[in-house]
Protein backbone atom coordinates (compact mmCIF):
# COMPACT_ATOMS: atom_id res chain seq x y z
CA UNK A 1 0.00 0.00 0.00
CA UNK A 2 1.54 3.36 -1.00
CA UNK A 3 2.21 5.95 1.66
CA UNK A 4 -0.19 8.88 1.83
CA UNK A 5 1.24 11.84 0.00
CA UNK A 6 2.22 14.71 2.26
CA UNK A 7 2.74 16.93 -0.77
CA UNK A 8 -0.51 18.80 -1.39
CA UNK A 9 -1.08 21.40 -4.09
CA UNK A 10 -1.61 24.79 -2.45
CA UNK A 11 0.44 23.87 0.66
CA UNK A 12 4.14 24.22 1.47
CA UNK A 13 6.15 21.53 -0.33
CA UNK A 14 7.75 19.04 2.07
CA UNK A 15 11.44 19.83 2.58
CA UNK A 16 14.02 17.08 2.24
CA UNK A 17 17.75 16.45 2.00
CA UNK A 18 19.15 13.88 -0.43
CA UNK A 19 22.59 12.84 -1.65
CA UNK A 20 23.55 14.46 -4.94
CA UNK A 21 26.33 13.83 -7.41
CA UNK A 22 29.86 14.50 -6.25
CA UNK A 23 29.13 13.52 -2.64
CA UNK A 24 27.12 16.67 -1.93
CA UNK A 25 23.79 16.87 -0.15
CA UNK A 26 20.96 18.95 -1.60
CA UNK A 27 18.03 20.35 0.39
CA UNK A 28 14.88 21.63 -1.23
CA UNK A 29 14.89 24.60 1.17
CA UNK A 30 18.23 25.85 -0.23
CA UNK A 31 16.33 26.99 -3.34
CA UNK A 32 14.04 29.43 -1.49
CA UNK A 33 13.42 32.42 -3.73
CA UNK A 34 13.50 30.26 -6.87
CA UNK A 35 10.85 28.19 -8.56
CA UNK A 36 11.72 24.48 -8.48
CA UNK A 37 10.76 21.64 -10.79
CA UNK A 38 11.08 18.24 -9.09
CA UNK A 39 10.83 15.45 -11.60
CA UNK A 40 10.67 11.90 -10.28
CA UNK A 41 11.68 9.23 -12.76
CA UNK A 42 12.00 5.43 -12.35
CA UNK A 43 15.53 4.58 -13.53
CA UNK A 44 18.70 6.07 -15.01
CA UNK A 45 19.75 4.97 -18.49
CA UNK A 46 16.36 3.55 -19.54
CA UNK A 47 14.69 4.81 -22.74
CA UNK A 48 11.78 6.86 -21.35
CA UNK A 49 13.80 8.24 -18.43
CA UNK A 50 16.65 9.18 -20.74
CA UNK A 51 14.22 10.95 -23.09
CA UNK A 52 12.59 12.86 -20.23
CA UNK A 53 15.96 13.88 -18.76
CA UNK A 54 17.25 14.99 -22.15
CA UNK A 55 14.06 16.98 -22.73
CA UNK A 56 14.68 18.79 -19.42
CA UNK A 57 18.31 19.27 -20.47
CA UNK A 58 17.27 20.80 -23.79
CA UNK A 59 14.86 23.21 -22.03
CA UNK A 60 17.24 23.94 -19.13
CA UNK A 61 18.25 27.42 -20.34
CA UNK A 62 14.58 28.39 -20.79
CA UNK A 63 13.78 27.22 -17.25
CA UNK A 64 16.70 29.34 -16.04
CA UNK A 65 15.30 32.42 -17.81
CA UNK A 66 12.17 31.98 -15.69
CA UNK A 67 14.13 31.62 -12.43
CA UNK A 68 13.40 27.90 -12.23
CA UNK A 69 15.72 25.23 -10.83
CA UNK A 70 15.37 21.67 -12.18
CA UNK A 71 16.03 18.65 -9.93
CA UNK A 72 15.69 15.01 -10.95
CA UNK A 73 15.01 12.30 -8.35
CA UNK A 74 15.12 8.51 -8.68
CA UNK A 75 15.99 5.53 -6.50
CA UNK A 76 19.34 5.05 -8.23
CA UNK A 77 22.49 5.69 -6.19
CA UNK A 78 24.44 8.93 -6.74
CA UNK A 79 27.27 7.05 -8.52
CA UNK A 80 24.84 5.83 -11.19
CA UNK A 81 23.44 9.37 -11.50
CA UNK A 82 26.97 10.63 -12.18
CA UNK A 83 27.39 8.19 -15.10
CA UNK A 84 23.94 9.07 -16.45
CA UNK A 85 24.54 12.84 -16.18
CA UNK A 86 27.97 12.56 -17.80
CA UNK A 87 26.75 10.40 -20.68
CA UNK A 88 23.89 12.76 -21.57
CA UNK A 89 25.47 16.06 -20.42
CA UNK A 90 22.68 16.77 -17.94
CA UNK A 91 23.23 20.25 -16.43
CA UNK A 92 20.98 19.81 -13.37
CA UNK A 93 21.28 17.88 -10.12
CA UNK A 94 20.14 14.27 -9.93
CA UNK A 95 19.27 13.23 -6.39
CA UNK A 96 19.47 9.72 -4.96
CA UNK A 97 16.41 8.61 -3.00
CA UNK A 98 17.60 5.04 -2.52
CA UNK A 99 15.27 4.41 0.42
CA UNK A 100 12.33 6.10 -1.39
CA UNK A 101 11.54 8.35 1.60
CA UNK A 102 11.10 11.48 -0.52
CA UNK A 103 9.15 9.44 -3.08
CA UNK A 104 6.78 8.50 -0.27
CA UNK A 105 6.52 12.14 0.89
CA UNK A 106 5.42 13.12 -2.60
CA UNK A 107 3.19 10.06 -3.06
CA UNK A 108 5.03 8.66 -6.07
CA UNK A 109 6.12 5.35 -4.48
CA UNK A 110 3.18 3.15 -5.47
CA UNK A 111 2.06 -0.32 -6.43
CA UNK A 112 2.79 -0.91 -10.11
CA UNK A 113 1.87 -3.74 -12.45
CA UNK A 114 3.93 -5.11 -15.32
CA UNK A 115 3.10 -8.28 -17.24
CA UNK A 116 0.72 -9.31 -14.46
CA UNK A 117 3.35 -8.90 -11.74
CA UNK A 118 2.71 -6.37 -8.98
CA UNK A 119 5.54 -4.53 -7.25
CA UNK A 120 6.28 -1.24 -5.49
CA UNK A 121 7.97 1.33 -7.68
CA UNK A 122 8.40 4.96 -8.55
CA UNK A 123 5.62 6.46 -10.70
CA UNK A 124 6.89 9.12 -13.12
CA UNK A 125 5.67 12.46 -11.76
CA UNK A 126 6.63 16.15 -11.75
CA UNK A 127 5.99 18.90 -9.20
CA UNK A 128 6.28 22.66 -9.60
CA UNK A 129 7.09 24.69 -6.47
CA UNK A 130 6.93 28.49 -6.36
CA UNK A 131 9.52 30.91 -4.92
CA UNK A 132 7.88 30.77 -1.48
CA UNK A 133 8.08 26.98 -1.32
CA UNK A 134 4.42 26.33 -2.09
CA UNK A 135 3.53 23.36 -4.29
CA UNK A 136 1.54 24.94 -7.12
CA UNK A 137 1.19 22.19 -9.73
CA UNK A 138 1.63 18.44 -10.11
CA UNK A 139 1.70 16.01 -12.99
CA UNK A 140 1.29 12.38 -11.94
CA UNK A 141 1.69 9.15 -13.89
CA UNK A 142 2.54 11.19 -16.97
CA UNK A 143 3.59 10.54 -20.54
CA UNK A 144 7.03 11.84 -21.54
CA UNK A 145 6.14 13.24 -24.97
CA UNK A 146 5.39 16.97 -24.67
CA UNK A 147 5.59 16.93 -20.88
CA UNK A 148 8.61 19.20 -20.42
CA UNK A 149 7.04 21.91 -22.62
CA UNK A 150 3.90 21.79 -20.48
CA UNK A 151 5.98 22.18 -17.30
CA UNK A 152 7.98 25.03 -18.86
CA UNK A 153 4.75 26.82 -19.83
CA UNK A 154 3.45 26.49 -16.25
CA UNK A 155 6.76 27.73 -14.78
CA UNK A 156 6.80 30.73 -17.12
CA UNK A 157 3.28 31.74 -16.04
CA UNK A 158 4.17 31.91 -12.32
Amino acid sequence: MPAKAKAIVGKKAPDFALPAMGGREVRLSQFAGHKVVLFFYPKDLTPACTQESCDFRDAYAEFGKHGTVVLGISNDPAERHEKFAAKYELPFELLADTEHKVCELYGVWQMKKLYGREYMGLVRSTFLIDEKGKLVREWRNLRVKGHVQEVLAAASEL
